[in-house]
């Protein structure tokens, strides 16, 4: 007999591992998982963001825990994967969600930004995949991979929004997801990315404040930016048994924005 559609989404007994979760995108994803009754442990570099992220969660009877971490140096992100795994036992879902951005013209564009970028968006993503599939997926033949993309990743930049390497790593991040999809789904892990749009948050705020916002949002079928509650459902989606056929995927959740601009 077939499920019914909330024990399809339901989390229950499954664990979670956010990086770049104590605030933005990351905070949202985790607790999406948590309300959807995952236990997640979530990372970032700061222990003080982290311990006030935690403390919301688990204000709200949601069960959360922290670790933190350097996602762009190696043994970091081996030490965080492999405390996470003795902690709770196994890891059923990660989202890859650290990342970072910097804004320069492309002709003057530092070298030491443009690597950066590329070893915390995309490199840091695939060693952590790596280490998790190998360490607790491939042996259950049961994982969920969610990669933080973004509608930037599918294209350039309008004048003025002079964020190269974001672009391209974002892109990077979008094939490396359909790679890693290709290579394991034959031990029943999938790999999906989401590409938001727009988002008011901490990474974003710069770029939000040097462009005509009003200007941009005219241009989005929906009208708006997204808000603190637009990822959840996709997060959710891609991490439950509701999901469980979709893999290689990028869900974009722009408004529309992708749609007309294709």
């Amino acid at each position: 007999m077939s499920r019914t559609i909330s024990e399809l989404f339901d989390l229950r007994g499954r664990t979670a591992l956010v990086t770049g979760g104590s605030r933005g995108l990351g905070l949202q994803a985790a607790e999406a998982l948590a309300e959807a009754g995952a236990r997640v442990c979530l990372t970032s570099r700061k222990a003080a963001d982290l311990e006030a992220a935690t403390a919301m969660l688990t204000e709200r009877g949601l069960a959360a825990e922290w670790i933190a971490a350097d996602a762009s140096d190696v043994e970091q992100i081996q030490r965080m994967a492999s405390t996470a795994i003795e902690r709770m036992g196994t890891i059923d879902i990660l989202v890859n969600n650290a990342g970072a951005t910097w804004g320069a013209p492309a002709e003057d564009y530092p070298i030491s930004a443009w690597d950066k970028v590329m070893n915390l968006n995309v490199r840091s993503a695939f060693i952590l995949s790596q280490y998790v599939a190998k360490h607790c997926m491939i042996a259950r033949r049961r994982g969920r991979i969610l990669m933080t993309a973004s509608a930037a990743g599918f294209g350039g930049n309008p004048p003025g929004m002079e964020t190269v390497a974001y672009n391209t790593s974002k892109a990077a991040l979008i094939n490396l997801t359909r790679a890693l999809a290709g290579e394991w789904g034959e031990y029943g892990i999938t790999v999906n990315a989401l590409a938001p749009g727009f988002f008011p948050t901490k990474m974003t705020r710069g770029t939000l404040e040097s462009v005509d916002l009003q200007g941009f949002i005219s241009k989005v079928p929906l009208r708006r930016i997204g808000d603190d509650e637009d990822l959840k459902g996709s997060v959710v989606l891609l991490a439950s048994d509701a999901g469980k056929h979709i893999t290689g995927e990028t869900i974009a959740i722009d408004g529309g924005f992708l749609a007309i601009r294709a």
